[in-house]
């Protein structure tokens, strides 16, 4: 009995030190795979649904280019013509616009990304794009090419990866926009800013507009600055809104957002809490 005993007793030994030795493997696999990264991103789903549901944001996308018209038609009163500089009377005319939620509607990515709480990536972004099937934002097609039958040059300034050139062009095309080119579409090299774009542009033609979502496509002075300083800027900037500044509406991401994690890089938690953080409320 004794001996029975104790070879039970080691079986049981063994068959423990066994398990153990392949549950610590099969952890250790487990860790060294690529996990399916998740990100807490419902808080963006009012802001998407406010750009794919919401009347009001046709509303005001249209009224951000009759405004960009009426500011073109002025351009090209005779009167105010002659009250510009003589160097600027001889140069052509162009309109820089940005493209992302300010030509194309890209709220079906972000759409994507919430649904399955996944998080921004390259990858996810330019799946996305090579589709080319991103529809014009409501009134932007229209304005563009009442601008072009003018004469007035459209460049596309955006900070999509060079990389991404030809698909957009094409979706550019495909909705119907014009001078949609590989000289007028002019995407993201090196640097984030616009301004070295913007400037080449300025050395050949007279930029009447500046339209995007975002203050970074209209100028420099925007860029990289606090929640305060951006207010700050605006507010000296206010004559240009609706004359040379036109602003689209995108409350689904931009610098704003940026702006209150203060442009660092933050993890889901550190983010939920500097948005909380930055709410102004009555207590």
């Amino acid at each position: 009995m004794k001996t029975k005993k104790y070879i039970l007793t080691f079986g049981l030994v063994v068959s423990s030190i066994i398990s153990t030795y392949f549950a610590t493997v099969s952890t250790a696999q487990q860790g060294t795979q690529p996990q399916p990264a998740t990100a807490d991103n419902e808080y963006q789903v009012s802001g998407i649904l406010f750009m794919q549901k919401a009347a009001e944001y046709r509303a005001l996308t249209y009224q951000a280019f009759n405004i960009a018209k009426m500011q073109l038609d002025e351009d090209f009163n005779k009167k105010n013509f002659k009250k510009l500089p003589r160097a600027e009377q001889k140069m052509p005319r162009a309109v820089v616009v940005d493209i992302d939620e300010t030509v194309l509607d890209n709220s079906p990515a972000q759409a994507y990304l919430v649904k399955n709480r996944l998080p921004f990536t390259l990858p996810n972004w330019y799946a996305w794009g090579e589709m080319r099937s991103a529809k014009a934002i409501p009134g932007a097609v229209d304005f563009l090419n009442y601008a072009s039958k003018k004469g007035v040059k459209v460049f596309y300034v955006s900070n999509r990866d060079e990389v991404q050139k030809q698909a957009t062009i094409d979706n550019l095309k495909s909705v119907g926009f014009p001078d949609a080119a590989d000289e007028t579409v002019l995407l993201r090299q090196k640097e984030s800013s616009k301004e070295a774009r913007r400037q080449a542009i300025s050395a050949k033609y007279r930029i009447v507009l500046l339209m995007g979502d975002n203050l970074d496509d209209l100028a420099q002075q925007f860029e990289r600055k606090s929640i305060e300083d951006r207010f700050i800027e605006v507010d000296k900037a206010r004559e240009l809104f609706g004359k040379k500044f036109i602003v689209l509406p995108n409350a689904m991401y931009g610098t704003w957002e940026s702006a209150i994690y203060e442009y660092g890089q933050l993890n889901e938690i550190e983010k939920a809490q500097k948005r909380t953080n930055a709410l102004t409320s009555f207590k």
